[in-house]
């Protein structure tokens, strides 16, 4: 049997970025969440926010602990199994790579020390800075990991030279013409990430009437913050839509099934595309409304996977499917947070036995839609690692064997099946403690350690 390295190659790193990409939407979020408590603490002095901060504190450090050891290995890939990608772009990548860990990781890494175990040691002050900085470290972070990233989607400001590339504006590299819409709306996206694995807790806590003050707070403030977001996560998809649509055209075509070109195009919802024979079986659509969602004009052409020779268009069924998978499951977020409106205004958001099940299962729904967005935007950009000008064939390296590549994937998959459900049987075990039981031995400024909150078995509340 044939193994073929670049296949095994690409298998082992969507299987490492897939499962590290999950710490990130989330530590992102939380990191955030965190501040706001921490400020909400400091300027009230309300000792309830420092109960839910504590809680939320100790979740992060075991998820940020696991991105870190999942996000190493990521960069070793690239010298191991993708030297000549790696030859050809270091001169502009390296050194984005570079400024992530040298303003970034050594921000997050500083101040994480004091956030965790410094409260009792500085001024209440002080550990609040330490929150805000944690916070923006890991958005630094995300800054140069999608700069790099968008660059390769949407190539700017270089120059090549002996098939390497060089280079030439380092501000047109860096806010490369999709990286705005990326960034917003992948930060959105951890940040809904990290909403709904929020109101999943608080409501885990409502339903069986424990921690009652710290679950209501937690479930309406992300609610509300929720509400906002998701349809700021709508507007920015649509902007990215149209920057995908004059930058990588052949992506977009297969995200929507696309064969040839066309004016007044219908919007497909679903499909079997048949990339062998260049049509779609299946089909359904609504008339005109793909040129009006896609390009905003009634009359506006949607492109065409006949446009481009076979060898350059990507796989049409992954991302066309998988971008239905993201739109749905953003569906399903918008319905959840409409619900939530609904039943504040009867004031029954605490009391709703069927919602509040629904939102504690609601918890992977963000990890899911990010998984299937970056299916859509990796898959969708081959066959290229630099969108146009370097083909993934050529960026694996070239004394690489499918045996090399297929022992270190079976590797790392050992690794990770380990750490990740050992990382959630800890987080978990601490959602069971809750917050009141997470902040039992952390003294507050003084010295002064902070009461736990006994909930009667009984308790009801129907205020919003």
């Amino acid at each position: 049997m044939h193994l073929d390295p670049l296949i095994l190659s690409r298998l082992q790193f969507a299987w490492v970025i897939a499962l590290h990409i999950l710490l990130p939407a989330f530590t992102v979020g939380l990191a955030s969440f965190i501040a706001v408590l921490e400020g909400i603490h400091f300027f009230t002095g309300r000792e309830i926010y420092f109960r839910i901060s504590v809680f939320w504190t100790k979740i992060f450090a075991i998820s940020f602990g696991m991105g870190v050891v999942s996000g190493i290995v990521m960069p070793f890939q690239f010298g191991t199994n993708w030297s000549r990608y790696a030859d050809a772009t270091a001169n502009v990548l390296s050194p984005l790579f570079a400024y992530e860990g040298l303003t970034a990781f050594f921000l997050e890494a500083s101040f994480l020390g004091v956030l965790l175990f410094g409260r009792h040691l500085v001024p209440r002050w002080a550990h609040f800075v330490a929150a805000l900085m944690v916070a923006l470290g890991t958005l630094i972070s995300t800054f140069w990991i999608l700069s790099a990233n968008s660059w390769m989607q949407t190539p700017a400001g270089f120059k090549i030279l002996d098939g390497r590339f060089f280079p030439a504006d380092w501000l047109a590299i860096i806010f490369n013409p999709s990286f705005p819409y990326r960034f917003g709306h992948n930060v959105i996206g951890f940040y809904i990430t990290t909403g709904f694995v929020v109101i999943a807790v608080a409501a885990y806590f409502i339903r069986r009437k424990m921690f009652a003050e710290e679950s209501r707070i937690m479930f309406s403030m992300t609610l509300w913050l929720l509400t906002l977001l998701i349809p700021l996560q709508i507007v920015l998809g649509d902007l990215h839509g149209l920057n995908t649509l004059k930058y990588q055209p052949t992506k977009l075509a297969a995200i929507e099934a696309h064969w040839t070109p066309e004016k007044r195009a219908p919007l497909i919802l679903f499909a079997i595309p048949d990339e062998k024979n260049e049509v779609n079986h299946a089909v359904i659509e609504v008339p005109l409304l793909g040129s009006l969602i896609l390009a905003h004009d009634l009359n506006g052409e949607v492109p065409g996977l006949k446009q481009w020779p076979a060898d350059q268009r990507p796989p049409v069924a992954i991302p066309f499917f998988a971008f239905r998978i993201m739109v749905g499951l953003g569906v399903m977020m918008l319905g959840i947070i409409i619900l939530s409106l609904w039943l504040r205004l009867r004031h029954r958001l605490f009391d709703t036995s069927w919602f509040l099940r629904l939102c504690q299962y609601a918890a992977p729904l963000g990890f899911l839609t990010v998984l299937a967005g970056w299916v859509t935007t990796e898959v969708g950009r081959q066959p290229w690692t630099v969108y146009g000008l370097l083909r993934t064939a050529h960026s694996v390296s070239p004394s690489l064997t499918g045996s090399d590549v297929l022992l270190s994937l079976a590797g790392y998959m050992l690794v990770y099946l380990i750490i990740f459900p050992f990382g959630i049987m800890l987080m978990a075990r601490i959602v069971r403690n809750g917050p009141s039981e997470a902040a039992k031995k952390e003294p507050i400024e003084g010295g002064q350690p902070s009461s736990p909150v006994v909930t009667p078995p009984e308790y009801t509340h129907h205020d919003n």
